[in-house]
């Protein structure tokens, strides 16, 4: 831990009680070479710890331990694999409040919404716990008569699952649970700036009863040049990934040479339409719903808030009002409502498309300005008169920023909304049912929330279209992109 600062027994406590070395094979390991790398607290930062830093070699072992424990895991019963995901699900709840701290100390969010990510995050294993007893198949009688096809369901294999920042135990839990539920084992690698809620998980799923070398976790810096031959080796049958596009893209040419079976949950650039007929209350509480969960760093975070011309002045204003009443500073303290960015490059970025914003005719209703002090924070910015040509409305903000941007028509509303190579999200604000209807159906995105500013559920089926990514997580789907289908034909003279 850093010094310079006070620092409680507690945040002490849970950084010491993770263990920072790779798991593989059911142990403990040092990275080749006994290297680490540091993390940061981004509200103060000040370095929490080291943490083992895979080199490609570790990482090839950890896959050979995944390929050698698949077919035992692929014959334990749904029922064994179901009660390793409740029993894991139970202790992720008992434990709730140091996790929430460790994740609090290394993201940067406050510890309300870390509780409620550990509690999001369990709720994955407890889904798919019961979708892990739901894997069905089928028996039918050929056409012709003189066969049988029977279609049973079985896992795909070794998969490679790699987790974002910004949701660290939760992105974790929604590609673990359907891997271990449909008997897939894997290598997990969670982001260098967030590796200790993914560590403290793997010390749960043993404890949970997950055989040695079900799952395994590989923590570097250098993802890339750990993760790509593995991605090119042969070796694993299934790739998922949450993050950027731009890497997406990347990751989905490395693993078309071995054609790997890929689903990618990518980048977001989420509108937020309100019509002249939205309830206002109801649209503004939305809006910080959709804007500031997680300080805005989130896929599923209103990138574009298009209102309409005759409401804009009064939502704007509203809009402002509570934004600029939510309390920033570092997560562990009382009543803060906005932690820190996650980092350097993440700020700069947020000054920049704010600059650009203004610079191009926009207006600062609150915010706008970076405080003094130690730590990443930007506080919660509103603009409006934003206008279509600024960097934001094709960049993911990834921060406490809502940009407002008129409409008059709905035609224009849903052209706007839909101008973007992502299509992830979007919500419509409206007490016109029809309205609502016509314009759900007509976004090209791959979840809409409606008069709600919140979408993601376990139990939903979670991804996007275009370039927003490919399959879906959660829901009973979820566990179908974990799963081959095979026919067997049986002939019946």
């Amino acid at each position: 831990m850093g010094a310079g600062r006070d620092v409680s027994r507690d945040e002490v406590r849970v950084v010491e009680a993770v263990e920072k070395r790779l798991f593989i094979d059911g142990k403990w390991e040092d990275a080749e070479g006994g290297t680490t790398f540091d993390v940061v607290d981004p509200s103060t930062g000040d370095v929490l710890c080291a943490v083992a830093d895979a080199t490609p070699a570790d990482g090839r072992a950890a896959l050979e331990a995944a390929v050698a424990a698949q077919p035992a895991f692929a014959k334990t019963s749904p029922r064994e694999r179901a009660d390793m995901l409740t029993a894991a699900y139970e202790l992720l709840m008992e434990r709730v409040d140091d996790l929430a701290l460790l994740m609090t100390l290394e993201m940067g969010k406050p510890l309300a919404e870390a509780r409620g990510e550990i509690a999001y995050a369990a709720e994955f294993f407890r889904h798919f716990a019961g979708e892990a007893l739901r894997i069905d198949g089928g028996y039918q009688t050929a056409p012709a008569g003189n066969a049988r096809f029977l279609i049973t369901k079985q896992p795909v294999g070794p998969c490679l699952l790699i987790t974002p920042w910004n949701f660290p135990m939760a992105m974790g839990t929604r590609k673990l649970g359907p891997a271990i539920a449909a008997g897939c084992t894997s290598v997990i690698k969670p982001a260098h700036q967030t590796p200790l809620s993914m560590l403290a998980l793997m010390g749960i799923l043993a404890e949970a009863g997950v055989p040695a070398g079900a799952v395994n976790c590989v923590t570097a810096m250098d993802a890339g040049g750990v993760m790509e031959p593995l991605i090119r080796s042969g070796l694993a049958r299934k790739l998922s990934f949450t993050g950027s596009t731009r890497v997406g893209r990347i990751l989905l040419e490395q693993g078309a040479e071995k054609v790997l079976r890929t689903s990618l949950e990518l980048g977001g650039n989420a509108p937020f339409l309100v019509f002249e007929d939205a309830d206002l209350d109801e649209a503004v509480d939305g809006a910080i719903a959709a804007k500031m969960r997680n300080m805005g760093e989130a896929c599923t975070a209103a990138n574009r808030i298009f209102v309409h011309a005759s409401l804009i002045d009064e939502f704007g204003r509203r809009l402002a009002a509570k934004m600029s009443a939510l309390t920033v500073g570092r997560g562990t303290e009382t009543d803060v409502k906005v932690g820190p960015l996650i980092d350097e490059a993440g700020l700069t970025k947020v000054q920049s498309l704010v600059a650009d914003a203004v610079d191009r005719g926009a207006t600062v209703l609150t915010g706008g300005e970076v405080a003094p002090g130690n730590g990443y924070f930007y506080p919660p910015t509103v603009l409006t008169g934003v206008p279509r040509d600024a960097a934001m409305a094709d960049q993911e903000i990834f921060g406490p920023v809502a940009p407002l941007t008129p409409f008059t028509t709905e035609d224009e509303a849903l052209a706007a909304a839909n101008d973007t190579e992502y299509g992830l999200v979007a919500y419509v604000f409206t007490n016109d049912l029809r309205r609502a209807l016509r314009i759900a159906e007509s976004l090209e995105t791959g979840m809409v929330g409606l008069n709600q500013g919140v979408v993601s559920n376990p139990a939903a089926p979670f991804g996007g279209v275009k370039q927003s990514g490919l399959g879906r997580e959660g829901g009973s789907i979820g566990i179908e992109e974990f799963l081959e289908t095979k026919y067997i034909g049986i002939a019946m003279p």
